[in-house]
């Protein structure tokens, strides 16, 4: 088995090479797609490096909504998912016509997204915000009154940055993987390493944010991992985090705050799929023309606010 993945790795390697392709993986993924990526990051730090990159082919190893974000940021490359099967749960929560619905119902109101949407509810948006950068973001809207839309954990997180009206859209959007992280899970695993920071991701219920050390994107949590004095770190979130904050920081102890937090969209995409993938450059992620024009507005203002 090692034998046949060494000569895979290598086999897309030497595609990669041959297209001009890059591959770009999200925290999540399996510790072997992690480490035959050129970059590794959370939402954010993908959009910017999709945009940065000279590659003509993009392999995508993410969910659906990531990939349709790199797709309308470089509509001049080909943008390729490796398995179309790997479909976000939380972005099947907001559909543009509920969208369309709360904003009749608050017309004054300001609309900020989580980058966890599909396309045609960015569309709708304006303006994106990631796990990393939604506090930021909503206190730059104008409007006092936000909706927010889809995760209401993250929804609390940001509120707790301003004092405007926060609306989350749909009331209880969730991440299955994130909001099954519970105070009990936090407290067990505290007693058990009583001396470790406890660092949680937004996604998380606001009882488990609420008794963190550290609220951070998953690429937050790879920096407090580094750099904070600290030997020893319980991590709340999907457990694939834990390869990189071990590979970056070997010097230091990760638990996970539940074995339990694993997204099985996230896993989906494996080194057999990213070689068939490059092979043939296909699935490609095609945004429809008139979606991409109004979602992009709403990225680049994200991208503007947050530099």
């Amino acid at each position: 088995m090692k034998k046949e993945r060494i000569e895979r790795v290598e086999k897309i390697e030497k595609l990669k090479r041959k297209k001009n392709a890059i591959i770009l993986a999200h925290n999540y993924q399996r510790a072997e797609v992690q480490d035959i990526a050129e970059f590794c990051g959370d939402s954010l730090e993908l959009a910017r490096k999709a945009m940065e990159t000279t590659s003509d082919i993009i392999i995508f190893c993410g969910v659906d909504f990531m990939a349709e974000t790199a797709a309308i940021l470089n509509p001049d490359k080909k943008v390729i998912i490796p398995d179309v099967g790997a479909i976000c749960p939380m972005a099947q929560q907001l559909f543009a016509d509920d969208l369309l619905v709360a904003k009749r119902e608050c017309p004054d109101a300001e609309v900020v997204l989580y980058v966890n949407t599909l396309a045609e509810s960015k569309a709708l948006a304006d303006c994106i915000c990631t796990s990393a950068n939604a506090q930021e973001i909503v206190k730059a809207m104008d409007a006092s009154t936000i909706l927010f839309g889809p995760d209401h954990n993250l929804a609390y997180h940001a509120q707790k940055a301003t004092s405007k009206k926060i609306i989350p859209v749909p009331e209880y959007g969730l991440c299955p993987s994130h909001h099954q992280i519970a105070l009990e899970d936090l407290i067990k695993a505290k007693e058990a390493h009583p001396g470790a920071k406890i660092i949680v991701h937004p996604e998380c219920i606001p009882e488990v944010q609420d008794n963190a050390d550290y609220i951070a994107s998953t690429s937050g949590m790879v920096r407090i991992g580094k750099e904070v004095g600290d030997a020893e770190f319980l991590i709340g979130t999907e457990v694939g985090l834990l390869h990189r904050l071990e590979k970056e920081a070997p010097g230091k102890k990760f638990y996970p705050l539940s074995t339990t937090a694993v997204c099985p969209q996230m896993k989906m995409h494996t080194l057999e799929k990213i070689e068939v993938a490059l092979e043939n450059e296909k699935p490609e992620v095609v945004v429809p023309d008139e979606i991409v024009e109004r979602a992009r507005r709403a990225i680049d203002r994200m991208l503007e606010i947050s530099q």
